[in-house]
């Protein structure tokens, strides 16, 4: 795993009321979350950036309120048509 290092200046961690441990799990969650909407990070990848497992990083989306899957209305209503 490679270690990455990030300066902040400590009046962040006082204004979230976080501490540096709580900060770094909550960045690597909203980076995942940005990523998996943007469509670059598969939720397997996204759930590993979080730090967690796919189950929990689902259960993060819903609480996130963040669309799991992605409905592309013209497609859906040709599938319907055809049936």
């Amino acid at each position: 795993m490679t270690t990455l290092t990030m300066e902040f200046p400590s009046t962040v961690f006082s204004a979230l009321r976080r501490s540096p441990g709580e900060f770094a799990l909550e960045m690597r969650k909203a980076a995942a979350i940005h990523w998996y909407r943007k469509g670059m990070l598969s939720q397997e990848r996204a759930a590993e950036v979080a730090g967690l497992d796919r189950t929990d990083f689902l259960l993060l989306l819903a609480s996130e309120q963040v669309d799991v899957f992605a409905v592309d209305m013209d497609s859906l209503r040709q599938e319907l048509t055809i049936v």
